[in-house]
């Protein structure tokens, strides 16, 4: 028999209130139950409009037993110690990128979610999008052959509020925790998780405690695919992936961040001619 997954929030970023959310609110297997902030106005302001309950702490959300499961918009600085906190309550988690900033702190969490049976997801919306189904499918049907190569860009311009948390080392900021996340994990899906950096950069200029910006070529451990990744926030937009076949090219954009409602478009090029496909 189905059961609604009744879910709290730790705190009211943007990309709740935007996307997450009233998503949620869409699907009958899920139920908002509450929001939580250090904020009473917000906390208030997010439960009224998303027709739940107002917590103001992140502590007594997470140790309401009616909670089945717990969404973290929060810093990346703040994702290791509530994520701990989740699992460790026996909630199940659904976690903004990154995950956390250390390798062992995500080492820890993983363990302690399989160990306890719960899930625990990173939310890259783009991995079950049909853009990447689409892709997916043009590749393992050989309509551009073997593959050579990977390329992926995923920058955009300077953000307008100078103590933007990105900014802000204290915060888990810095462009490869937020921007780079994305071309790193596509290059995952596409080349194996058996990965290698062959060679990498990232940039701090000198007004900022922050990567700003960086680059890397990395490799199958047993295999010769590479992917080579740009990402950044002081860059000419780009969100976008090419995949290099020996027989043709495929080519997309917003790959990582297609809105509700937009339509991507696919670019096809193969000897046969150039095909644009146009999805849902």
């Amino acid at each position: 028999m189905s059961k609604t997954l009744k879910i709290g929030v730790l705190g009211c970023a943007s990309i709740a209130e935007r996307y997450v959310l009233p998503a949620l609110q869409g699907l009958s297997e899920f139920e908002i139950i509450g929001i939580a902030s250090r904020n009473k106005e917000k906390a208030h302001m997010f439960a009224e409009k998303f027709n739940s309950k107002a917590y103001f702490s992140y502590e007594s959300l997470v140790d309401d037993a009616s909670i089945d499961a717990v969404y973290i918009p929060l810093p990346n600085s703040l994702h290791y110690e509530w994520v701990k906190k989740a699992l460790l309550a026996k909630k199940h988690v659904l976690v903004e990128k990154s995950l956390a900033c250390h390798k062992d702190e995500v080492i820890e969490l993983n363990k302690l979610a399989k160990n306890n049976g719960l899930a625990l997801v990173e939310n890259f919306q783009f991995r079950f999008h049909s853009q990447l189904e689409t892709i997916k499918r043009i590749i393992d049907e050989g309509t551009i052959g073997e593959l050579r190569s990977v390329r992926s860009t995923f920058g955009f311009p300077p953000f307008p509020d100078a103590d933007n948390i990105r900014y802000n080392k204290a915060l888990g900021g810095g462009a490869l925790l937020d921007a780079g996340a994305y071309p790193l994990k596509i290059s995952q899906m596409l080349l194996g998780e058996n990965i290698s950096i062959k060679a990498a950069q990232l940039t701090i200029p000198e007004s900022y405690d922050v990567d700003i910006w960086g680059t890397a070529f990395l490799q199958q451990d047993h295999g010769n695919l590479s992917s080579q990744i740009v990402f950044g926030f002081d860059h000419y937009y780009q969100n976008s992936i090419e995949v290099l076949g020996n027989k043709g090219k495929l080519s997309t954009n917003r790959i990582f961040t297609a809105p509700p409602g937009y339509n991507p478009v696919v670019n096809l090029e193969t000897s046969a001619g150039m095909e644009s496909l146009t999805l849902d």
